[in-house]
């Protein structure tokens, strides 16, 4: 089987995978949440982003990975990661929300260019990613999906929780605040 072909095979079922995570059990948690605190929860997911930064790596990713390609990709993310940290800084200020759909443009943004310059652009061989393949077979659908659920969150009004049992949502506290 042809390398692109693994590789679109992998990507594809891992968004799918990814897809069915969300909506069995991400979303069902995350609706009724206010949406501070579940923002809070898909922002540290994101925070995590500077694994991208392996597309610079020698010995990680093959020497004739495209720098084209590689530094846009690490760099993007690294930004990535620092603005979902601000974010999550600032999720209590009154530029909070602008702070999140700062980051989530962003990240976004981010992923598609990596996306074009690594099937169109530069145009990468699947195997020029060595040991950083994981990053776009199974990181990357899981950052798309949950870019969606924070796309959801910031397109409700605080107060549309699927549950406004005082009550139920008591049990969403921060636990720094109980």
């Amino acid at each position: 089987m042809r390398l692109l072909a693994v590789f679109g095979i992998c990507v594809g079922l891992s968004f799918v995978v990814w897809g069915v995570i969300a909506a069995q059990y991400l979303w069902p948690a995350l609706r009724p949440l206010p949406r501070s605190h579940a923002l809070r929860l898909l922002l540290l997911v994101h925070s995590f982003r500077f694994i991208g930064l392996a597309f610079v790596v020698p010995g990680v990713v093959s020497p004739d990975l495209p720098p084209g390609f590689a530094r846009p990709a690490a760099y993007g993310d690294l930004i990535a990661a620092v603005l979902a940290l601000v974010a999550l800084a600032g999720l209590g200020s009154r530029f909070g929300l602008g702070l999140v759909w700062a980051f989530n443009l962003w990240g976004v943004a981010d992923l598609l260019y990596a996306f074009y310059q690594g099937l169109i652009g530069v145009g990468i061989k699947p195997g020029q990613l060595g040991a950083a393949f994981f990053i776009p077979t199974v990181a990357v659908p899981l950052l798309f999906v949950t870019h969606v659920l924070v796309f959801r969150l910031l397109m409700r009004g605080d107060g549309e929780a699927a549950s406004q049992d005082p009550n139920s949502l008591a049990e969403h506290r921060s636990p720094t605040k109980r």
